[in-house]
């Protein structure tokens, strides 16, 4: 199944995912070259939506390997269900005592799947989610040239397991450590950046259906202001604006106040740092802002 261009947008649009060319060509040209798409910005930007959108849009199934800090080749490809083959050595012995045979423990009926095999065998052209792969080492990011280059894993009992279909590979970073060069030659570079305000109001109409546009506006409006003059551990992301939208939506209001900004900002800040850091300008001050 090819996507053409326009047939993505339309994709990307009826998953209510609001972008530009500056996400949806990148994400084509991907999708016609069969290469991985390596997707960075800050958390809550959007990148995992994507994967989600090709899915949908391809009818497909959505394989999600999400990464961890020491996460290696056995938890991600496949591993030896053990038990099983204790098991039946034990019944065979019990079954066979004057048989020297044994069956293979080694076989496929014995191996346990883990998400990058899965995506191999996949009868159907799946999407290959690896998420968060700046948590892993380098070590694991070795592993994955090969794959990525060639779709095919070699397990010593078995032999080479090629893939049947290409899998749609996207990967996402928040840039907690630098990538190696190695993985980023083999992938097409998007990076997201936080919304504008007027893209941001979008996201929220379209995200929190029925919210007012005054206070789209002022919420949009004060995210980007704390984002832009706040020096955050945790930067404010789009989950976190329509997190605060829907709370002020439960709350009946139709325009920020420092009474419910102080009421509802557990919603905005997830550290200690952060809400000192906030109470410094505070919930008043904010709201002048937004009316000046």
């Amino acid at each position: 199944m090819k996507l053409t261009k326009d047939d993505l947008k339309r994709n990307f649009a009826e998953e209510n995912y609001i972008c530009g060319d500056e996400i949806t060509i990148p994400v084509y040209l991907a999708l016609q070259i069969e290469k991985p798409i390596l997707i960075t910005g800050e958390p809550g930007v959007g990148k995992t939506e994507i994967a989600k959108v090709l899915s949908n849009a391809f009818d497909t199934e959505l394989i999600r390997l999400q990464c961890y800090e020491g996460l290696d080749e056995n938890k991600a490809l496949y591993e030896w269900n053990y038990q099983k083959q204790l098991l039946d050595i034990q019944v065979n012995k019990t079954e066979q005592q004057d048989n020297n045979s044994q069956g293979d423990i080694f076989s496929t009926e014995y191996l346990l799947e883990r998400p990058l095999l899965k995506a191999i065998k996949s009868e159907k052209r799946p999407v290959l989610l690896i998420d968060e792969i700046d948590k892993t080492d380098q070590e694991f990011e070795a592993f994955l040239f090969e794959l990525l280059s060639d779709f095919q894993v070699s397990i010593p009992e078995l032999g080479t397991i090629k893939a049947k279909q290409r899998p749609i590979v996207v990967l996402t970073s928040n840039a907690d450590r630098e990538l190696s060069d190695g993985l980023k030659r083999r992938c097409i570079f998007l990076y997201i950046d936080l919304p504008s305000i007027e893209k941001e109001i979008e996201i929220i109409q379209t995200k929190v259906p029925g919210i007012g546009e005054d206070l789209s506006q002022d919420i949009a409006t004060a995210v980007s202001y704390l984002r832009a003059n706040l020096d955050f551990k945790k930067q404010l992301s789009i989950s976190e604006t329509l997190d605060w939208a829907q709370a002020l939506m439960s709350l009946d209001a139709d325009r920020l106040s420092p009474e419910l900004i102080q009421r509802t900002q557990a919603l905005l800040f997830k550290t200690k740092h952060d809400l000192d850091l906030f109470k410094k300008v505070g919930a008043k001050e904010l709201t002048q802002k937004l009316r000046a």
